[in-house]
């Protein structure tokens, strides 16, 4: 990806989610915060390896297909064991730890993961003057691996233009972690470059 690109999709997402925490955070019962943002080229087998080392157990994602003229593919990912400052921080009540996510569960991750995708898509679509249309969201739990495979699952083998941002929820004296990952493809990236 070209560096201006980068820089720029960079800024997009970064503002996208800060305006998309702050929004949560006064709805929310928890505080939320941007913890980092970045834009690089990876392979699939890189990320699983980034995302594999220290991880233990099952993951939680929700998966968005973003249709439109530069369609792409998103994701945001959870941890299911901080499935109680999720629900405590964003319902303000809290939801029983269970083995494998139940159906309010995912729905309670489905929303959060709605609102925060639909913040980038929202952004790119003003930069790019381009509408895009993301389907319904889809709750999948399992290792990471099998997680980030489902979001490669349409591209070709070799490295992809990978946009990361880490999101913070604070609320009564715990912190949880979810991430946003979006790979944008090379037609988006040459349009990003001609709007700048």
């Amino acid at each position: 990806m070209d560096a201006k690109a980068s820089q720029t999709l960079e800024r997009i997402a970064l503002a996208s989610l800060e305006k998309c925490v702050s929004k949560l955070s006064r709805i929310s019962a928890g505080k939320w915060s941007v913890a980092a943002a970045k834009v690089s080229m990876r392979s699939m087998e890189e990320v699983i390896k980034e995302h594999s080392s220290g991880t233990r157990g099952t993951g939680a994602a929700v998966y968005f297909e973003v249709r439109g003229e530069y369609p792409f593919t998103s994701m945001v990912v959870f941890r299911p064991d901080d499935i109680e400052t999720l629900s405590r921080g964003f319902l303000g009540f809290s939801f029983s730890k269970l083995p494998s996510l139940n159906q309010a569960q995912e729905l309670l991750l489905s929303e959060l993961g709605n609102i925060i995708v639909n913040a980038l898509i929202s952004s790119l679509s003003n930069v790019l003057k381009k509408g895009f249309l993301p389907t319904a969201p889809k709750c999948v739990q399992g290792e990471p691996r099998f997680l980030l495979e489902a979001l490669w699952d349409s591209l070709g083998p070799g490295k992809h233009s990978l946009v990361t941002v880490g999101l913070d929820l604070q609320c009564d004296g715990k912190v949880t972690r979810s991430e946003v990952l979006a790979i944008i493809p090379k037609s988006m990236e040459a349009a990003l470059g001609a709007a700048l």
